[in-house]
């Protein structure tokens, strides 16, 4: 059973954290600036500009920060500020936390993409917790709503605010496998995803709805990746598949694509496939997708994602 967060509404308060790199002052700025425009009280520490090499802090002063963001009672929303790299080492500790973490009722909601793919899938896995693969404060929110680089305000709201019924989004994507199919969704980054296995918070994506995106990747590194994700078991029960747009994926002029390696590795499955989708990693307006929430797939001329129920409760 998923454990869901309270919605998040007009007037409640946020809370910044960096789990991951360091944050550029002037993207965190416009960041805030949007949502408090959206109507959202935000906190954030001095700590959230922090840097120790190519992280944002020590792994001591993250994990802190972390813990003392998801059971700080007076907010409702976590949104990291960006992504980059880090955050996996916080997962050792979080796991000695454990206890901690399941006592919070109800979970923390949990915003971000990227890096933070690893936090998401530790605390689906670990805890059942429903996150959001969404905006971030210097990645998304400081660009604009529904801007180039930015965020699609509908379905960050309809995912973060809805509380009575479902919703669908519209993928604007390419469907590359016709078909429907219903399950939970899970997924994040490709890399991110791929780096779970072998720990005690692997991603189980059997009957799930994969959601897998990525930057900078050549055509080969994500056929490569794909095919390690299928040789350890993690494709070959999935209800459907839905990637992003990959951008810097380019390989050398009249080699294949990564819509060629999608394509030609995953007709084998037999499920809906819809590629293009602008989620994670994207030039386009990016949509928020809640982790964990049961939804249907329709891969056709115009494929959507229909949330079959809420990913949040009134709390």
């Amino acid at each position: 059973m998923p454990l869901k967060p309270r919605a998040l509404r007009q007037g409640d308060a946020i809370r910044v954290i960096a789990p991951s790199s360091p944050v550029e002052a002037e993207k965190l700025e416009q960041g805030i600036a949007e949502l408090e425009r959206l109507g959202y009280t935000v906190k954030r520490d001095s700590r959230v500009q922090s840097r120790e090499g190519y992280f944002a802090g020590s792994v001591a002063d993250r994990v802190k920060e972390f813990l003392a963001a998801i059971g700080e009672p007076e907010t409702r929303a976590v949104i990291c500020a960006r992504g980059g790299y880090g955050s996996n080492y916080l997962l050792d500790e979080l796991l000695g936390e454990i206890d901690y973490v399941k006592e919070i009722s109800p979970p923390k909601m949990l915003i971000g993409y990227s890096d933070v793919t690893s936090l998401q899938v530790f605390l689906w896995e670990k805890c059942g917790w429903v996150t959001f693969y969404g905006p971030m404060v210097a990645a998304g929110f400081d660009a604009g709503e529904n801007l180039t680089r930015g965020y699609d305000r509908a379905s960050f709201e309809q995912a973060t605010s809805t509380t009575s019924s479902g919703w669908t989004a519209k993928l604007e994507g390419e469907t590359l496998v016709r078909g429907t199919a219903e399950g939970p969704v899970l997924g994040g980054c490709l890399t991110l995803i791929l780096s779970t296995l072998g720990t005690p918070w692997a991603i189980n994506s059997k009957g799930a709805i994969l959601a897998l995106e990525d930057r900078g990747m050549k055509p080969w590194q994500v056929d490569r990746a794909l095919m390690h994700l299928k040789q350890a078991g993690k494709l070959d029960r999935v209800a459907g598949l839905l990637f992003g747009d990959f951008p810097e994926c380019e390989g050398p002029a009249g080699s294949a694509t990564v819509r060629d390696v999608i394509s030609r590795v995953t007709r084998k499955f037999d499920v809906p496939v819809v590629w293009n989708v602008p989620f994670g990693h994207t030039e386009r307006p990016m949509l928020t997708i809640p982790l964990g929430v049961r939804a249907r797939l329709t891969a056709n001329a115009s494929p959507t994602l229909e949330f079959l129920e809420a990913a949040c409760t009134d709390g």
